[in-house]
C-alpha cells in the first residue's frame, strides 16, 4: 500500500502547518484527518466494507462503507469523492454527500501504531447494487449490506462485534441515528 502525505492537526483539530507521511503520523501518534462515508438504502440497509487482510490498521475487520485519509491540501469533500471511487468504484458528486459532523477517534490498533483521527463523516443514499462495485483489492476484500437491527444486534454481541473495527459505542449510535432519521 502506498504511503501518502497528510496534513498534521493539533489535538483541537486545527492545522499545524506540518505535513507528514501517513505512516509517520501513525508511528508518532500525530493527529490528522480522515473521511468516513456511510452508504445506506431507503429500506434501512447500511453498507459495510471488509478491510483487506494486509491493512496496517484493523486488517480483515468490517468497517465504514468507505474511509480514507484526507491528502495534503485536499478538501474533505474531494477526499470523500476520491476514496469512494478508489475503494468501491462509484462516481459521486458533492451533492450526493451529506456532511453530518466531525468526531475524534483515538485508537491503538497495534503496538507502536497510534491512530488519532478527526473523522469528517458523511452519509449518502446508495442508489446502485453492490454487484456493480469494483473493489480496490488492496483496501477492500468484501462488502455487505446490513439492516439497522442487525447492526445493533452485532454491536451488542461480544463475540460478533470483534469482527468490526472498534469504533466507540457513541460513534456507532450517532451513525445509526443519523441514518435512521433519513429513512422514510
Amino acid at each position: 500500500m502506498a504511503d501518502e502525505l497528510i496534513d498534521i492537526l493539533d489535538k483541537a483539530g486545527e492545522p499545524t502547518g506540518e505535513i507528514r507521511l501517513k505512516s509517520e503520523a501513525h508511528t508518532l501518534g500525530l493527529y490528522h484527518a480522515s473521511v468516513h462515508i456511510w452508504f445506506y438504502t431507503l429500506d434501512g440497509q447500511i453498507l459495510f466494507q471488509k478491510r483487506a487482510d494486509d491493512k496496517d490498521t484493523f486488517p480483515g475487520l468490517w468497517d465504514v462503507s468507505v474511509a480514507g485519509h484526507i491528502g495534503t491540501g485536499e478538501s474533505p469533500e474531494d477526499s470523500a469523492i476520491r476514496e469512494i471511487h478508489e475503494e468501491i468504484g462509484l462516481t459521486v458528486t458533492k451533492d450526493d454527500l451529506e456532511f453530518i459532523g466531525i468526531r475524534l477517534g483515538e485508537k491503538i490498533p497495534a503496538p507502536d501504531l497510534f491512530d488519532n483521527e478527526f473523522h469528517y463523516i458523511y452519509v449518502s443514499k446508495l442508489n446502485t447494487s453492490v454487484e456493480t462495485f469494483t473493489l480496490q483489492e488492496e483496501e477492500v476484500s468484501d462488502v455487505s449490506l446490513l439492516g439497522i437491527g442487525t447492526v445493533k444486534s452485532i454491536l451488542k454481541d461480544s463475540i460478533r462485534n470483534k469482527e468490526y473495527v472498534p469504533h466507540d459505542k457513541a460513534y456507532y449510535a450517532f451513525i445509526l441515528t443519523q441514518i435512521k432519521n433519513r429513512l422514510p
